[in-house]
C-alpha cells in the first residue's frame, strides 16, 4: 500500500503479524527523510480504545510528532479498529507490544523506540517491560497510568473528594441525621474500612509488576499526571504511600509533570497542547 502525504508529514499503513494475530499500524513520518530523528515513538492503546484515540487524540499526537521529527506509530490491538480476532485485556499484550516494536523498528530503520503510553496503555508498558529485556526501548512516556486496587481507589476518594468535606460540620451532621445519600455514606464508610485494612494487606502483584518494569527500563522516564483526574490521583498516592514504588522512583526518578486543569485524556485544546508541548520537550532534550 502506498503513503498518504500531507504538508509537513506522511503516513504509511502497516501489518504487524505474531503468533495467531494480525493488526493494523499506521506509521506517520515526517514529510522528508533529513527531518527524520534518531528515535520513533510508539503509542499503546488502552482502554479498549482504537488507533484514533479518544477525540482523535492519539491520531492528532502521532502526526504532530511526526511533524517534529519523530516517526510515531499507532496501532490496533484485536478486536478493536480494523485489526480481527478476539479482544485482548491489556495485562495480556506482550506480544503485541513486541510485534508492534520490531516493525517500527524495520519501517523506519531506527532502534531507540519510545513507548507512549495512556491510562493502561501506560500500564500496559510497565508490564512489558517487567517481562521482556527489550534493548530497542530507549525511554517511556506515561500519562495518567492505571494502578488500581481497593486500597488506592479508597485512599484517592477519601483524599481528593472527601477531604474537603470531611472539615465541614455540616457534612458529619448531614452524614449522621442520615442526610448524606445511603449509597455515599456506605461508600464513605467502606472507604475508610478499605484503607484501614491496607496495613494489613498483602503486596499487590500487578502494581508490583509495573514497579519493577519502571526500575527494568534503562532509559528515562517522563511521566505525566491530569490534575484533574482520579487515576492519576491513584497513581500519585502509590508513588507516595507504596513502600516498594517509593524505592524504585527514589532510585530510578522520572521527569514529572502535572497538566493543569486536564482530565483524565486531556479532552480540551489547551491540555492536548501541554501534553504534546511536554512530550516533545521530553524527546528533544534526550540523546537516543
Amino acid at each position: 500500500m502506498g503513503m498518504e502525504y500531507g504538508m509537513k508529514y506522511c503516513e504509511k499503513p502497516v501489518c504487524i503479524e505474531g503468533n495467531g494475530f494480525q493488526m493494523l499500524g499506521i506509521v506517520s513520518l515526517p514529510a522528508t527523510k533529513n527531518l527524520c530523528k534518531t528515535a520513533a515513538v510508539l503509542i499503546v492503546t488502552g482502554g479498549f480504545q482504537s488507533r484514533i484515540g479518544s477525540h482523535r487524540q492519539f491520531t492528532k499526537m502521532s502526526r504532530e510528532l511526526a511533524i517534529a521529527g519523530y516517526p510515531t506509530m499507532r496501532f490496533d490491538l484485536p478486536g478493536l479498529g480494523d485489526s480481527p480476532g478476539e479482544l485482548v485485556a491489556f495485562d495480556q499484550t506482550d506480544a503485541h507490544i513486541s510485534a508492534a516494536v520490531k516493525v517500527l523498528a524495520s519501517t523506519t530503520g531506527l532502534q531507540n523506540i519510545i513507548l507512549w503510553g495512556l491510562c493502561d496503555g501506560a500500564s500496559a508498558i510497565l508490564l512489558y517491560l517487567q517481562k521482556n529485556q527489550d534493548h530497542r526501548i530507549s525511554g517511556l512516556v506515561l500519562v495518567n497510568p492505571w494502578i488500581r486496587s481497593e486500597t488506592s481507589l479508597a485512599r484517592a476518594q477519601i483524599k481528593h473528594y472527601y477531604r474537603g468535606r470531611i472539615l465541614e460540620i455540616s457534612f458529619w451532621q448531614k452524614l449522621l441525621n442520615g442526610k448524606v445519600g445511603l449509597k455515599a455514606t456506605r461508600e464513605f464508610w467502606s472507604n475508610l474500612l478499605k484503607m484501614g485494612r491496607s496495613l494489613q494487606s498483602p503486596p499487590a502483584s500487578l502494581q508490583n509488576a509495573m514497579a519493577q518494569g519502571w526500575s527494568g527500563c534503562k532509559g528515562p522516564i517522563l511521566l505525566l499526571l491530569s490534575e484533574n483526574d482520579l487515576t492519576s490521583q491513584e497513581f500519585r498516592e502509590y508513588l507516595e504511600k507504596d513502600a516498594v514504588w517509593r524505592k524504585i522512583v527514589q532510585k530510578k526518578p522520572a521527569v514529572c509533570h502535572t497538566l493543569l486543569n486536564a482530565d483524565h485524556t486531556c479532552s480540551q485544546s489547551a491540555s492536548h497542547k501541554m501534553l504534546l508541548e511536554h512530550t516533545r520537550d521530553f524527546l528533544d532534550s534526550k540523546d537516543f
